[in-house]
């Protein structure tokens, strides 16, 4: 969908549909000058007197104006119980029908969002957010179906240029882009996004967005000490990767780095310690948090955000065969600690604890910040809406749980206790890779921690948000891509 602004009296607007956001007791009508210059009919439309300002209700009123003869309206319910999740589904909701209709074009004014609550720009970047969230259609491995139809263009009308809300919707434009492109990702199939496959994603998407790249292969990793990571990719035919993005602004090249760590596995059977079948499909997405950090590195780059941030995903398929790794093993992670493994389905923390040895190793953090579809537990715990957050840094924890909420993707602080450190005893080696089943993202998140040590570090567990059972207004069935916009508004917000 083309994103197109329009400067010029009302007079001048054209496009299938305009888009009219109302609240309960307001008289949009009476009180924009613009939409009633654009449409003097609509005073008079039979249909305006059944416009309703419920929450979501749309309804469409059509005059006889040449080239503008149809107004969307979309309700959004009661001034105070207004919020930016109602906003963002109501345009879901408006795109979805205006695709029923097979409309190609949409304009919305300025003008008509100034009177809301949250200020234009913030609802215009939310407005742009949300339409291109909806619109989307991806299927590549499905033949066209003809009766699919999108939007084609997205009008932002304006009197004048602004170049504050021109910047407001390309952000919104550029937010969209990082979550489809991680739901894009998450979606394909492992036989079409085995590790290698990941990292040539990877690799066409620096090459675009102009960001140093470089992948460590098998070699590279065993140089490099990574038993940890290799153990996991050693039952699957299709070997792991170790992906490093590094962007720095012409201001930022001498700081230390933001690492953002991706957890990539890119199917995860649970190796020997099996997984049921019922779901094992949804397991293409394990590597959903991979695909959240290069979909956000993208986006840093496009908008020239002056920073330097250090993307690694690290990637392998994590499957049973003669040679994959077996519970009882230890192995050896890059910082010298071996690690008993008494579980092969709780792999993602051997992948990410080589990843933050390779950061801490290779660049000078001055935070990481991992994302991991990582245990069941914080799904228990906190069910298919909400994401864990672990941290012991009071800035991170602050910083990130306002980028969540500003994007609608929450975050919940939960605790990473020394407490419970001697759960990760071992008999046999430096530590042991998982505890009991009580308090098990906890505990995941502390043996995260151990190797972070000193480096100011939190940890995201999006094990119950990254895949959506029931369409959405602004999400289909499948991955959710929830995180990437999060880690680009983390980034925007500017040096720890």
């Amino acid at each position: 969908m083309e994103l197109c602004f329009h400067h010029g009296g009302a007079e001048t607007w054209q496009s299938d549909i305009v888009l009219v956001p109302i609240l309960d007791g307001s008289d949009i009508v009476s009180t924009n000058t613009e939409l009633d210059n654009a449409c003097p009919w609509l005073r008079t439309a039979p249909g305006y007197q059944d416009v309703s300002p419920h929450k979501h209700r749309l309804h469409m009123v059509y005059g006889g104006q040449e080239g503008l003869c149809r107004v969307l309206f979309l309700g959004l319910g009661k001034e105070a119980d207004f919020s930016l999740d109602i906003f963002r589904e109501g345009i879901g909701k408006a795109v979805a029908f205006a695709n029923t209709y097979a409309f190609s074009h949409m304009l919305c004014s300025v003008s008509l969002l100034a009177s809301l609550p949250f200020g234009k720009h913030r609802l215009l970047e939310e407005l742009v957010y949300a339409a291109h969230l909806a619109n989307d259609v991806y299927a590549p491995l499905k033949k066209a179906d003809p009766n699919t139809h999108t939007l084609q263009t997205l009008t932002i009308a304006h009197p004048t240029p602004d170049p504050l809300l021109e910047k407001a919707a390309h952000k919104g434009a550029h937010a969209a882009s990082a979550t489809l492109f991680a739901r894009h990702l998450a979606a394909m199939p492992a036989n079409h996004l085995s590790p290698v496959h990941f990292a040539h994603q990877a690799v066409s998407m620096a090459k675009r967005a102009h960001i140093p790249c470089s992948v460590l292969d098998e070699q590279n990793m065993r140089q490099e000490g990574m038993e940890a990571l290799l153990a996991v990719g050693q039952g699957s035919k299709n070997p792991p990767r170790l992906i490093v993005l590094d962007y720095a602004s012409p201001n930022a090249q001498d700081q230390d780095p933001l690492l953002l760590i991706g957890k990539g596995i890119c199917f995860d059977a649970g190796g020997i310690s099996l997984k049921p079948p019922a779901k094992m499909h949804e397991m293409k997405s394990d590597m959903s948090g991979a695909a959240c950090v290069i979909a956000c590195m993208e986006q840093v780059a496009k908008e020239g955000l002056d920073c330097h941030v250090v993307g690694i995903v690290a990637c392998a398929e994590n499957l049973p065969d003669g040679n994959a790794v077996r519970p009882g093993d230890v192995v050896r992670a890059m910082n010298g600690d071996t690690v008993e493994i008494i579980n092969t389905d709780a792999e993602g923390r051997l992948v990410l604890c080589d990843a933050i040895n390779y950061a801490k190793t290779h660049f000078h953090p001055k935070a990481i910040v991992d994302i991991a579809t990582l245990t069941g537990a914080c799904a228990v715990a906190l069910g298919d809406a909400i994401a864990g957050l672990f941290t012991k840094h009071a800035l991170l924890r602050d910083r990130l749980l306002a980028a969540g909420e500003l994007c609608g993707q929450y975050l919940w602080p939960m605790p990473i206790w020394e407490g419970y450190r001697q759960k990760l005893n071992s008999d046999v080696a430096d530590i042991c890779h998982t505890g009991p089943r009580q308090g098990g993202a906890s505990i995941a998140a502390l043996f995260l921690a151990h190797f972070a040590d000193k480096t100011p570090f939190a940890h995201l567990d999006i094990a119950g948000v990254d895949w959506a059972e029931h369409k959405t207004a602004l999400c289909p069935k499948g991955p959710t891509g929830f995180g990437a916009r999060t880690l680009l508004e983390f980034v925007r917000g500017g040096s720890l």
